[in-house]
């Protein structure tokens, strides 16, 4: 099977940022759309795209501000990212499913609602619309838009991120929230994981995102009431083992009528890396 890798330019704020979008497979055409994360990039969605790129042309790309590539400094906010989505949608890809993952999930929703042909069906996997913090308090506070500022401070900027992604609390945060079975994070699994957080400029996004500045919706109902306004059946798979607060938003999804709900027996967060075989034939048996 070919692989293309492409890069895709996109202005924001007057500055330039240059964005990872990998293409596999040929057919009707599938965008997939990975998590807002400290470690996340398109690649994560490899192991599925290898697997859905027999029946679909994929396109698994990069959000702005993450990935594994340079990133200029940008004050990132949830309005970028539904200008980036409707930017892809209009210029890069012509989809008839977007399949997308975590705070990705919550983009993809928001457009669908309001432009329902421009994604095509949804197909949702382990999707939050919380950051991290504001999960972990069940509140939004005060402390945390000052803490997603400070990343952006020469110097103290720098040395607070990276208290933020040193090998234990990346390591706790994987075991914790992100995969299910320690011994598949093997140490070349860790590394590359590590790597995604070194990249120039990673701190500006991945740290707003931890602190909840990158959420779109406010509220469990305001999420909710966006995927009432998407007029399609919604797929909605995430795994057994999905950390509790979360997986109590994705069960309130899944009651919407709706709403198409499959829960795999494994996996947390990112159950579609490391269980794609299951990931993808629950995701075709969505599309079917």
């Amino acid at each position: 099977m070919e692989w293309t890798e492409d890069r895709i330019e996109w202005m924001v704020d007057g500055k330039p940022v240059t964005i990872g979008l990998t293409r596999a497979g040929s057919g009707p055409q599938l965008l997939l759309l990975p998590a807002l994360s400290s470690i996340s990039t398109r690649h994560e969605m490899r192991p599925l795209q290898e697997r859905l790129a027999a029946q679909y042309e994929t396109l698994a790309i990069d959000w702005p501000g993450f990935g594994d590539l340079a990133r200029p400094k940008v004050d990132w906010r949830p309005s970028l990212y539904r200008d980036f989505l409707r930017f892809v949608l209009s210029e890069i890809a012509c989809p008839v499913a977007t399949v997308a993952a975590g705070h990705g999930a919550g983009c993809a929703i928001a457009q669908s609602a309001d432009a329902p042909s421009s994604t095509g069906r949804l197909c949702l996997l382990a999707p939050t619309w919380r950051g991290p913090l504001p999960t972990m308090t069940g509140k939004r506070m005060a402390m945390f838009q000052w803490l997603a500022k400070g990343v952006d401070v020469p110097v103290a900027g720098a040395a607070l991120y990276r208290l933020n992604v040193n090998g234990p609390v990346i390591g706790m945060m994987i075991r914790g929230h992100v995969y299910s079975d320690p011994a598949w994070v093997t140490p070349e699994r860790m590394a590359e994981k590590r790597k995604v957080t070194e990249a120039p400029g990673a701190r500006y996004g991945s740290f707003r995102f931890v602190a909840g500045e990158l959420d779109l919706f406010e509220t469990r109902e305001s999420w909710l009431d966006a995927a009432r306004r998407v007029p399609e059946t919604i797929a909605l798979i995430y795994g057994e083992r999905t950390p509790r607060k979360s997986k109590a938003e994705m069960a309130a999804l899944a009651q919407l009528p709706g709403v198409s709900a499959t829960v795999l027996p494994q996996g947390k967060l990112s159950f579609y890396e490391e269980y794609p075989e299951e990931t993808a034939k629950a995701v075709l048996d969505a599309l079917a």
